[in-house]
């Protein structure tokens, strides 16, 4: 997949077409909530903008993944939550205005962590033809695929909040299936590579998203949040927006064989959290809540 006008402009439009999306549902408030319920929102921050990439690094050194699929597992550790685990907080029942506060706030912060996270795996990981990499350059690209379009969204739900929500669906729904067009199309435009690592790739992928949920009750327990909270937590660091990791990839990197960890991920990472959302309500039927997570 060379670059072209698909990889160079299309993808990086229609991925800003979600960021508006998401801007759509956000307000100032929702970045007001660090002030107001400060340990929620840092607990929950530093899970993902800190730990998250190590438990990746971890789990690619312990796995001995090819370089390939070790950068595209970093790559995605280093990317934001995205609409999905908005989402995936409401069907759960967990704390959405928590949710949609961690995404805004990791969705700025990863703008600057993620291009240095990228440029040390490449470092790290690649021995050979690694791809051409611009801290710089990345970090403008983000900030025009990613901060703008929110920000642009926040501004018309300010000033038209009918419209906002009226068209919420509908981004929604624009944004699950680009997801899924994209890793469909990376994964049969590098079908190849895929059939030798499927298996690595898929069994690393689940095995972030699996861990990755657990650290995130592990979080909330020892800040003692409540349990809202701590469904919130689990899921903001297990989902992350693939559809930028594959983005980043293709686009930025030009290396599309380094998209197809993020794309099986795309897939896999919905493993955690729907074990979760069985886990999560057998207990609210029991009542058998822990004390500590009952707490605010």
């Amino acid at each position: 997949m060379q670059a072209s006008v698909l990889t160079e402009v299309l993808l990086p439009l229609a991925l800003a077409f979600v960021m508006l999306g998401m801007g759509l549902t956000l307000t100032l408030a929702d970045f007001a909530r660090l002030i107001k319920a400060p340990r929620a929102v840092i607990t929950g921050f530093i899970g993902q903008i800190i730990l998250l990439p190590l438990l990746a690094l971890g789990l690619c050194t312990a796995f001995g993944v090819p370089d390939y699929i070790a950068v595209g597992i970093m790559v995605l550790a280093a990317c934001p939550g995205g609409t999905t685990s908005n989402l995936i907080s409401h069907i759960a029942k967990a704390n959405l205005a928590l949710s949609v506060s961690l995404t805004a706030i990791s969705t700025i912060a990863c703008v600057f962590t993620t291009p240095f996270i990228i440029q040390f795996a490449i470092n790290y990981f690649v021995k050979e033809n690694a791809p051409e990499f611009s801290i710089i350059q990345t970090v403008i690209g983000l900030v025009g695929i990613s901060i703008l379009p929110v920000v642009i969204g926040m501004t018309i739900r300010h000033f038209n909040c009918a419209f906002a929500i009226k068209t919420e669906n509908f981004f929604r729904q624009f944004s699950m299936y680009f997801m899924l067009l994209m890793i469909i199309g990376v994964l049969v435009s590098e079908r190849d590579s895929l059939a030798t690592s499927f298996e690595s790739a898929f069994l690393i992928c689940l095995a972030l998203n699996l861990l990755s949920v657990l650290l995130g009750l592990a979080l909330a327990k020892i800040s003692a949040l409540a349990f809202k909270d701590s469904l919130t937590l689990a899921i903001e660091i297990g989902v992350q927006n693939a559809a930028l990791a594959m983005l980043i990839c293709i686009t930025f990197l030009q290396a599309p064989d380094y998209a197809i960890a993020p794309g099986v991920y795309g897939i896999a990472m919905y493993i955690g959290p729907a074990l979760l959302a069985v886990w999560a309500k057998r207990k609210m039927r029991s009542g058998l809540e822990p004390i500590a997570l009952q707490k605010i």
